[in-house]
């Protein structure tokens, strides 16, 4: 079901790196058809991005499954004019350019919905298409220093450190995602495309929102708390004799489970620790009386012991030790896709079920350019032609 949800669909992605192509990867998931308009010679600055698994890069392989390659340089004329009739009877484009490079370049929504009214136009940017640094080129670390997201990380009196995944342009292409089919929704009802926009700015503000609302409401900026929570005590990593294991005790309740789990019920009774007010308060002292406790046990046997008393909690995997937990082997989200000459590549799939069921639909990443004579000839070129063009430098 989800991987036929969008079938029909067809989607012009003129996106590289990570934000727009994994937009136009979970589309492709659900089913759509996926274009991926590349540079000839080079392609997506991805594709050569290191690692390498077998032929191609870890990097494009995890961000570009389920679409074909068509090489267009949208700097020759011919191949903007190959471009527009790609998109006179698309769906859906999406673009990752700076703000008025594709308006220069006649790709703008303005002109690309007066002659196809249904399409989707979505433009995913840095900073968004209007202010003084709107024309900047923004990449995700850089948003994280920007919207503050990095202010809070790491350890009170240590410098700075970025989140390691890119939690800004995964969430851009989520939200680029949503923009789109509420797109789809709106067209249905209305027979009309729609213009939709994401930025990296607008997604690392949103992540901040909790961060937001907490200084506006008192004036006090965040503290660094490492792996800690500002709201709730205990809420962070605590060592293990061997390892780490990640305490959550939200609520009073929880921690009187986490006191039983670990034997230390003294601690539920003290009165620094009556309340979360109370605790969030003596932090300090907490962590430090939890620790004694912790350091002496094998994270496994802490695990064990607090899931036994109902307190929520989790050992701290490597990547490893995440793949080989049968949790995520009964998630199921880890699928075969044969690539890159290898038949043992693997990937994260799509995390949503519909219906109870995972897309099933997993084709490889295209070779650079592999679809770019098919998909020129169903636009009506001929041989000669693509020929023509491909002499010229049009194609590639």
């Amino acid at each position: 079901m989800l991987g036929a949800i969008l079938s029909g669909l067809k989607v012009v992605d003129l996106t590289q790196n990570v934000a727009g192509p994994f937009c136009t990867q979970v589309l492709g998931d659900m089913g759509a058809t996926v274009i991926k308009v590349e540079r000839p010679g080079r392609g997506d600055d991805t594709r050569d991005w290191p690692p390498q698994h077998g032929d191609q890069s870890a990097t494009f392989l995890a961000l570009n499954r389920n679409k074909s390659s068509i090489c267009l340089d949208l700097d020759h004329p011919e191949g903007l004019v190959a471009l527009r009739r790609l998109a006179g009877d698309a769906d859906i484009l999406i673009h990752s350019m700076k703000p008025g490079s594709a308006e220069s370049r006649g790709l703008g929504h303005a002109k690309l919905a007066a002659s196809n009214p249904r399409l989707i136009y979505c433009a995913i940017s840095a900073f968004g298409q209007a202010g003084p640094l709107a024309a900047l080129p923004g990449y995700d670390p850089l948003m994280q220093a920007f919207t503050g997201i990095m202010s809070t990380t790491g350890n009170e009196g240590d410098d700075p450190v970025r989140v390691a995944v890119s939690l800004i342009d995964i969430g851009t292409g989520m939200w680029a995602a949503l923009g789109v089919l509420a797109g789809v929704i709106e067209r249905g009802r209305s027979g009309r495309g729609m213009l939709v926009e994401a930025s990296l700015l607008d997604t690392g503000i949103g992540w901040m929102s909790v961060f937001v609302a907490t200084y506006l409401a008192t004036g006090k900026l965040p503290r660094k708390l490492g792996s800690g929570m500002a709201m709730a005590a205990p809420y962070q990593l605590f060592p293990a004799r061997d390892g780490h294991v990640f305490i959550a005790a939200g609520n009073d309740g929880l921690f009187q489970r986490v006191c039983a789990g670990l034997d230390c019920r003294e601690l539920a009774g003290d009165v620094r620790f009556a309340t979360n007010a109370a605790r969030v308060a003596n932090r300090e002292a907490l962590v430090a009386a939890i620790s004694t406790v912790t350091r002496q046990l094998p994270a496994a046997d802490i695990v064990a012991r607090l899931r036994t008393a109902g307190a929520p909690c989790s050992e701290l995997n490597s990547v490893a030790q995440m793949l080989a937990h049968p949790q995520v082997e009964a998630a199921g989200i880890i699928a075969d896709l044969p690539a890159a000459e290898r038949e043992d590549h693997r990937i994260v799939a799509l995390p949503l079920k519909l219906g109870g069921e995972r897309s099933a639909r997993l084709e490889p990443p295209p070779a650079l350019g592999a679809d770019t004579v098919s998909l020129l000839s169903g636009l009506g070129y001929a041989a000669d032609e693509i020929e023509r063009l491909r002499i010229a430098g049009a194609i590639g």
